[in-house]
């Protein structure tokens, strides 16, 4: 693991100092738009395996996120939005969960603290006080807490494409009016946990067998620094009672770069120890 850690520091050390080469009006080599998709479009496997890395140099972003499923025909949608450290691994999100068809009144937003390893709840229901804390091992979970916080963990996502084993380049687009490059592909999360961080190494080992399959076909648009602007991706699992497989839709979104982000992890005091019900 230590050896891994090396190489993880290496390579990002590297892809900061290309950027900063290539930074450059000029660019590295040709000009101009054609260069530019040429570039894209060289090696967009090995690109998208070096997305975390551009991460882990930007530091810290604001995020918005959202989850869809099917089920019983309608579709029903998650918001998040947040702000993430990529070097501690540490976030926080508000949660809003939809009305539920019946009518119910609007659920309290549930407060997620993202933790190396760790997952905390805040506002969970199920029979939680509202001023404890629920925590979850994430190498617990048949997820790896890709889906069941009602978010997928930024890093976390961006690690899944560690596992890029097939990617083509779409083309030039903008998200959020900035200029970014398309890819479109697919990963194997037993392949992102091999050259994942330590924290995130367990998480998608549990993801990769628990998961209906390890692959994750995705959609993920680059600025010109290499970062993750907006990234979709597509986890199936095996639904129990219906004996068939769900397919969720996870989007992340990502801007404010280098936004100062403080989180502070709870005590163990504040952990609710009792049995949470099932939802």
């Amino acid at each position: 693991m230590a050896e891994r850690r090396q190489r993880r520091r290496a390579s990002g050390a590297l892809l900061t100092a290309g950027l900063l080469v290539c930074g450059g009006a000029t660019g590295c080599s040709g000009s101009g738009a054609a260069a530019e998709d040429a570039r894209a479009a060289a090696d967009p496997v090995q690109t998208l395996r070096q997305a975390a890395d551009a991460l882990l140099a930007a530091g810290s972003s604001q995020t918005r996120t959202s989850m869809e499923m099917a089920t019983g025909g309608t579709r029903v949608t998650i918001r998040g939005e947040g702000a993430y450290d990529f070097r501690s691994q540490l976030g926080r999100l508000t949660v809003v969960l939809p009305q539920d068809p019946a009518g119910t009144p609007e659920h309290r937003p549930i407060t997620e603290l993202l933790a190396p390893g760790a997952l905390f709840m805040k506002n969970r229901g199920a029979g939680v006080p509202a001023d404890k804390w629920v925590r979850v091992d994430t190498a617990t979970l048949s997820d790896g807490n890709l889906v069941t916080g009602g978010a997928t963990d930024p890093f976390a996502a961006a690690e899944v494409l560690r596992g890029t084993r097939t990617a083509s380049y779409v083309g030039a687009t903008e998200v959020a009016g900035v200029a970014v490059r398309h890819y479109r592909g697919t990963a194997d999360l037993a392949l992102a946990a091999h050259s994942a961080t330590d924290a995130d190494e367990a998480a998608l080992r549990a993801a990769a067998k628990g998961f209906a399959t390890a692959d994750v076909p995705f959609d993920v648009y680059l600025d010109d620094q290499g970062r993750i602007r907006k990234i979709r991706q597509r986890f199936s699992f095996v639904n129990g009672q219906q004996k068939g497989t769900v397919a969720v839709f996870s989007t992340t979104l990502l801007y404010a770069f280098g936004t100062p982000v403080t989180v502070t992890l709870p005590h163990s005091k504040d952990i609710y120890a009792g049995r949470v019900a099932e939802k």
